[in-house]
């Protein structure tokens, strides 16, 4: 099993605010756990990893976007700032 996470980074309520569109958070929080996936399957040295940083990515989803830093030593994928576009 994978010790790979997302967490949000500083906090939820630092990142999300205080949206009212759940169903939109919720999209966030999906499209996260599949990128976590993906790291774990592409760094699988982990802590030991000596490459590039992946750097700061960006992810569009229905009605907004959010950023991410992948950190590969720590095993952890940031996510750091989440845009609702008003509708």
């Amino acid at each position: 099993m994978s010790d790979w996470h997302w967490e949000y980074d500083p906090d939820p309520r630092h990142v999300i605010g205080e949206t009212p569109n759940l169903a939109f958070v919720a999209l966030v929080e999906e499209r996260a756990d599949e990128l976590v996936r993906a790291a774990a399957a592409l760094y699988l040295d982990g802590a030991a990893y000596q490459g590039p940083s992946p750097g700061l990515g960006e992810e569009v989803l229905p009605n907004g976007m959010f950023q991410y830093l992948t950190v590969v030593r720590q095993r952890c994928l940031y996510v750091v700032q989440v845009t609702l576009w008003p509708l």
